[in-house]
């Protein structure tokens, strides 16, 4: 079912959403251009991926040319390198748009893996891999979780033994995003003793001999390829090491906050899209002879999802303004990210009661969204995990 209620007017459309100070006319602009491409070059396809399961791979290329792949990277290395949160934050409102979560996971999976090559990378490494990842060309990701260990990073098991020049990797690691057509990974491996100061991050191509991989099938973010990968003696050269021997754990944590943010960012948008949907389909849907927005109780649904989206938005841009000026404030990132999950799962829910069956629908943005929810509430740091960091961070 095709869903003709996309775009309903109203004052909760991420069209008409309220912006932060952090943002400006350069955003807007920025915004605007997003949304030609997204609306060109995505939208019309979004079924068609899902049920393929995979984005096409010239798709990277074509995202590139608009500048999506690069920003914040060195300019040097292919990327736009401006510092400024709120144009990433921008790209995750517009391909929200999708009702897709799986083409931003796919598009953006190489700025959880990229920053830490351009941070501590030989300059070899640097010019190897992140040149032709920003131009679409290779697809470069990361694989930290093991089926053994979940989010315990600090105790994983995958292991990388010195061997002259090389290192021999064996172990495996499941839920990799672009798992099944990544040229390369930055892969978290055991090179010392237990605990965090053990790992290392090493560069692993997927053509080397020892490596193999399984697909994965999911329950949402279906255009996203997903795969469990094995390391079978796998022989990796120590060049391929990114930075320092044991230190690779501190390099996987540099980027988390921002990472969060994005993560939020999204959600929220996507919890608006639920509510304009919605929305659009109460304006138009009779009910006992009056439209259905004119029943209280679905008013006071929407008012309700606003409330909580607002509210969220305002964490958002609080966090947002405190990144931008150089902070690190990791508990309310980390609880900003879980109201955010809990807000998408509210939104989508009572979206979707509102909508009914056209709601259930193959088609609908609301079916799609609503089979994400639980994904967004587990990747970039389960509810769970985050509410224990920030409760440490914060001395309890």
């Amino acid at each position: 079912m095709n869903n003709q209620y996309q775009d309903g007017e109203n004052l909760f459309d991420i069209d008409h959403q309220y912006r932060g100070p952090g943002y400006t006319e350069e955003h807007e602009t920025w915004r605007k251009s997003l949304r030609k491409f997204i609306a060109r070059e995505i939208m019309p396809f979004v079924e068609q991926w899902e049920e393929a399961g995979e984005v096409p791979r010239e798709l990277y290329q074509k995202a590139a040319a608009v500048g999506f792949m690069g920003l914040g990277m060195p300019e040097e290395l292919g990327g736009q390198p401006v510092d400024d949160i709120y144009y990433a934050m921008t790209v995750g409102d517009e391909l929200a748009r999708t009702g897709a979560g799986g083409i931003a996971t796919s598009l953006l999976n190489h700025t959880a893996a990229i920053p830490a090559i351009v941070a501590y990378g030989s300059e070899e490494l640097k010019q190897r891999i992140v040149p032709p990842t920003l131009a679409g060309d290779w697809i470069h990701g990361i694989a930290l979780t093991e089926p053994n260990g979940g989010s315990d990073l600090a105790n994983l098991e995958t292991r990388a033994d010195r061997d002259g020049d090389h290192y021999v990797v064996t172990g495996s690691k499941t839920y990799i995003t672009c798992g099944m057509r990544g040229d390369s990974f930055s892969v978290a491996v055991r090179t010392g003793g237990e605990g965090a100061r053990g790992i290392s991050l090493l560069v692993i191509e997927s053509e080397r001999e020892g490596f193999s991989r399984t697909p994965l099938k999911k329950q949402g973010w279906l255009c996203s390829d997903t795969a469990t990968l094995y390391f079978d003696q796998v022989r990796v050269p120590v060049g391929n090491l990114i930075g320092e021997e044991n230190q690779g754990f501190k390099y996987l944590v540099m980027n988390l906050n921002r990472e969060r943010l994005n993560l939020a960012a999204g959600m929220n948008a996507t919890s608006r899209i639920c509510m304009s949907d919605a929305l659009a389909w109460a304006r138009q849907r009779s009910t006992f002879g009056k439209r259905l927005c004119d029943h209280q109780v679905i008013r006071h649904k929407f008012a309700e999802m606003a409330r909580q989206i607002n509210a969220t938005q305002a964490y958002i841009d609080q966090v947002a303004t405190r990144l931008q000026a150089g902070e690190e404030p990791a508990a309310d990132t980390a609880l900003m990210k879980v109201q955010a999950s809990l807000t998408m799962e509210f939104v989508a829910r009572e979206a979707m009661q509102i909508m009914g069956g056209a709601g259930y629908m193959r088609g609908s943005r609301i079916e799609r969204i609503y089979r994400e929810v639980r994904v967004n509430a587990i990747g970039g740091g389960s509810e769970e995990i985050l509410r224990d960091l920030a409760a440490r961070q914060m001395g309890v």
